[in-house]
């Protein structure tokens, strides 16, 4: 598998809120310094950066390295190397270099938004069946101030015709920090790029840009929540805070396990003093955290790193019972059960992860540690 997008901050927590129909025409418009701003969807729309657009230098590049191939496999292995390889494009990572697919080949550095842009559109030109793909990452559990960072992170998978599974990846994650993948649309690979356009803006101090961005994402994708949590940020910087419940509501409407929105309406609500709200939603994300595998899994994590193994044992079987498929975490309880001395536990639930593995590189390292734990108990026999 091609392990070759990267991280986004998404700004950061009434039990029921306003609904919406979405149109572009029903979003508040930005109250700021005096000002009302509205979106002007025929301008925002006459200003399009086509997104997946291919030049003739991008189609002579694909030609160069994967025309004489008719294999699709050896068509992408090759189109890889001449990406990442030295001698050709020779792409490098940079978390900040946003933009089109054109702008990531021009430029040689990509985050892992704007390579998936690109790999997508080189991938297409040659062929390939690729498609822009979201890596849910496991949950961190803190706060930063007022605001939350929640990471994002996209790739690209490429299918073969024999439903073969290719991951494409700039900036690959760790096997820990995954917690799901799922295919995105390109409208929603499309909004993600407006997206971070916004979250550039507003970290200028450019507020107006950011809403003109993010309201031009909600009309390629509004069944993100992401965005009507930044949407809402947006509109607490700007101190209307009826307009930002409403967009962190919406968010929730959209995505009830929302945790952003959950911790943004914390935030509002101990602005404005608020107390009994806030405390709704701070006790509504405990219970969230408590009934979250990876809550869990974040506590025996601490634990072993404190080689606390009773408490890490606890916290690892808890994660598994709530997410019996993921083998890390079976794993990890198999490692705790083993610094606890109980070999004979800890060989069932490593063999059992080895079962449930995604990947054969994880795979290989569940067994090296199971060959380790059956030499021990040879050697003390």
């Amino acid at each position: 598998m091609i392990l070759l997008a990267c991280t986004a901050l998404f700004l950061g927590a009434c039990a029921t809120g306003p609904k919406w129909a979405f149109d572009v025409q029903d979003v508040p418009p930005l109250k700021l310094d005096g000002q009302i701003y509205t979106y002007d969807r025929e301008g925002s729309l006459a200003d399009d950066p086509e997104i997946l657009m291919v030049t003739e230098e991008m189609r002579d590049f694909v030609e160069l390295y994967t025309g004489e191939s008719n294999n699709a496999h050896n068509k992408l292995m090759a189109l890889h190397r001449a990406i990442k390889g030295q001698g050709a494009l020779a792409m490098q990572y940079d978390p900040f270099a946003d933009g089109t697919a054109r702008d990531a080949f021009d430029r040689g550095t990509a985050n892992c938004l704007s390579y998936a842009h690109m790999f997508t559109a080189l991938a297409r030109e040659a062929g390939l069946n690729a498609q822009y793909q979201w890596m849910e990452v496991r949950p961190e559990w803190h706060r930063m101030g007022d605001r939350v960072a929640v990471r994002l992170h996209v790739n690209v998978q490429v299918k073969m015709r024999d439903s073969t599974e290719y991951m494409v990846d700039i900036d690959p994650l760790n096997r820990n920090e995954v917690a799901g993948a799922r295919l995105m649309s390109d409208a929603e690979g499309f909004a993600l790029y407006y997206n971070n356009r916004a979250m550039n803006a507003l970290a200028v101090d450019r507020p107006v840009i950011a809403w003109q961005q993010l309201v031009r994402g909600l009309e390629e994708a509004p069944g993100l929540s992401q965005l009507w949590v930044n949407l809402g940020a947006i509109y607490r910087y700007a101190g209307q805070y009826a307009e930002a419940e409403q967009a962190y509501f919406h968010a929730l409407e959209i995505d009830g396990s929302d945790r952003s929105a959950m911790n943004n309406l914390v935030v509002l609500y101990e602005l404005q003093g608020r107390g009994n709200e806030q405390s709704y939603w701070e006790d509504r994300l405990e219970r969230y955290r408590s009934l979250n595998p990876y809550y869990h899994a974040s506590l025996g994590d601490v634990a072993m790193e404190e080689k606390d193994w009773e408490q890490a044992y606890e916290h690892f079987a808890r994660a598994t019972k709530m997410q019996p498929d993921d083998g890390l975490l079976i794993y990890s309880q198999g490692l705790a059960a083993h610094e606890l001395g109980n070999d004979e536990e800890a060989e069932r639930l490593i063999s059992q992860a080895i079962e449930r593995a995604s990947f054969q590189v994880e795979k290989q390292r569940y067994r090296v540690q199971l060959k380790i734990i059956r030499e021990q108990q040879a050697a003390a026999l």
